[in-house]
């Protein structure tokens, strides 16, 4: 049986999760540096870090989202690009989920905005977990399968080349399976 690792469709995949990963972070992070109050109020609003530090990440958060999203796309330094944008989307999801528990009634933030709903307002919480729990496991799958397709790490070299032989062994096991079939 042939590995995941293996099979052709694997870096297209990987390609194809680095580009959606690279979307949402570029997207939250540009609607979110030009308001940087907001996205401090935001960061308050889960009551999780103290005041320092919470501003800290609401300004910091908009950069390292625009530059983990800018090497996802590029395909460059993929594999840690991809780590970072796992863990922020773990830390999401435990902050989300964490708010949910304490009963806070407050606007992720992740696109911009962020803080205390109004009263007439109801919070997403599992839809906003299940996307950011949807992204993790796509920062995961960059991890491990790390370049894809069309990325900067293989053209300059940073990752190793596909071998023939392992060329040679997919075009194998593709007719293996069709004379298995």
């Amino acid at each position: 049986m042939r590995s995941l690792n293996a099979h052709p469709a694997v870096p297209w995949v990987t390609t194809v999760a680095r580009l959606v990963v690279a979307a949402v972070l570029i997207v939250a992070g540009w609607l979110k540096i030009g308001t940087p109050a907001l996205s401090i109020q935001a960061v308050e609003a889960y009551e999780l870090l103290p005041a320092q530090v919470a501003t800290v990440v609401g300004y910091g958060l908009p950069i390292v989202e625009i530059v983990v999203g800018v090497l996802l796309v590029a395909g460059l330094l993929t594999r840690a690009a991809g780590a970072v944008s796992a863990l922020l989307m773990l830390a999401f999801v435990v902050g989300i989920a964490s708010a949910w528990a304490r009963g806070l009634r407050i606007d992720c933030g992740c696109f911009g905005g962020g803080g205390k709903l109004a009263a007439d307002q109801s919070p997403s919480y599992f839809w906003e977990i299940l996307r950011d729990g949807g992204l993790f496991l796509l920062g995961a799958w960059i991890v491990r399968y790390a370049p894809g397709r069309l990325s900067l790490d293989a053209a300059l070299g940073l990752v190793p080349a596909r071998t023939a032989r392992d060329e040679d062994d997919d075009e194998d096991d593709g007719e293996d399976e069709g004379e298995a079939a």
